[in-house]
């Protein structure tokens, strides 16, 4: 394999990263981290300002739904859960592992379109360890050559695009040979500015957060630290993602409505938006039109919005109206 030249890959390793937002240095009334965050490396830190749009080079139809939307209200991260890929190629009386390869391709088109619109991160749920776990090993093995393939065959296209790619979960348990393409690529793209792409590989949320709490236990065993002191905070800047921001859109194809332990301590105010349509029927236009959803939408982070009507404040009132 020749790979354009880089420098240091971003530092996040197979169990996760543990740089990201820093902490308080110190305990205060407000609650916030009894326990400085490591420095975060220039690779890892989030970008100060979005990517640069290449709006040039979406296709007319793509072109006609980004007119609609609002360019300052763009999602800052994307998560998308692939689904469908066995049942799109049952439908069309085909094996498996050609639904997998097309859903390989739609990878590149949805990435490329993210990255036109200057969208800054982009995670996608590629293999689950439930999908290690409980596939069988033909299919499990067909799936980390196709991944193979799909470094070799778009490194060059993720360097053209600006497209940084990572990856988050346990991929230490991958084997050797993937883990090193996996290298290889995050290595070769790590001085990319554009969207970064996240792949989440062997990966489960609730493992996450297993692998979370054991570091952080190992801290404050290691720091003599009080657990009384421990904060959400804490929690994050040990998770995989821990220098990401959380996802404001998470997408889910095939018409399934469950989350499949991706992500579950990050989309705790995500918008999900779902759609029937199979995997490698995805394609960037769809990414737009769920954006386009998305900003129908207010977020309300567990506030009031503004077509609840009046707020009543004098408790007296309030009495009253109980009584």
């Amino acid at each position: 394999m020749r790979w354009p030249a880089a420098s240091k890959p971003p530092s996040v390793n197979s169990v996760g990263a543990t740089s990201g937002r820093t902490s308080a240095s110190a305990l205060e009334p407000r609650g916030e981290s009894l326990y400085p965050s490591p420095e975060t490396s220039s690779s890892t830190t989030r970008p100060a300002t979005r990517p640069p749009t290449r709006i040039d080079e979406l296709t007319p139809e793509e072109r006609a739904v980004y007119a609609t939307l609002k360019p300052e209200r763009l999602p800052e991260h994307v998560a998308i859960i692939m689904d469908g890929n066995g049942r799109w190629a049952g439908r069309r009386s085909l094996k498996r592992f050609l639904g997998h390869q097309q859903g390989a391709k739609t990878v590149q088109f949805v990435t490329e379109t993210a990255a036109r619109i200057g969208l800054p991160w982009l995670t996608l749920y590629a293999f689950s360890l439930e999908n290690s776990l409980r596939r069988p090993r033909a299919e499990v093995s067909f799936l980390m050559r196709l991944l193979k393939t799909y470094l070799d065959d778009n490194v060059e296209r993720m360097m053209k695009n600006n497209i940084r790619m990572r990856s988050i979960g346990r991929t230490h348990d991958l084997s050797h040979d993937v883990q090193e393409h996996l290298r290889a690529v995050e290595e070769a793209t790590s001085r990319n500015t554009g969207t970064t792409l996240t792949l989440a590989l062997n990966y489960g949320a609730r493992s996450e957060l297993v692998d979370a709490f054991r570091r952080l236990a190992t801290e404050m065993k290691h720091k003599n630290l009080d657990p009384e002191h421990i904060t959400e905070e804490d929690i994050h800047r040990h998770l995989y993602t821990a220098d990401m921001p959380d996802p404001d859109l998470l997408i889910r194809t095939s018409g399934e409505l469950r989350v499949s332990n991706f992500l579950l301590w990050q989309i705790a105010y995500t918008e999900i938006f779902v759609t029937e349509r199979f995997w490698p029927d995805f394609r960037g236009i769809h990414l737009l039109e769920a954006i386009a959803d998305f900003q129908r939408r207010e977020r309300r982070y567990g506030g009031i919005g503004e077509a609840c009507g009046e707020v009543e404040e004098d408790p007296e009132q309030l009495k009253t109206a109980v009584s």
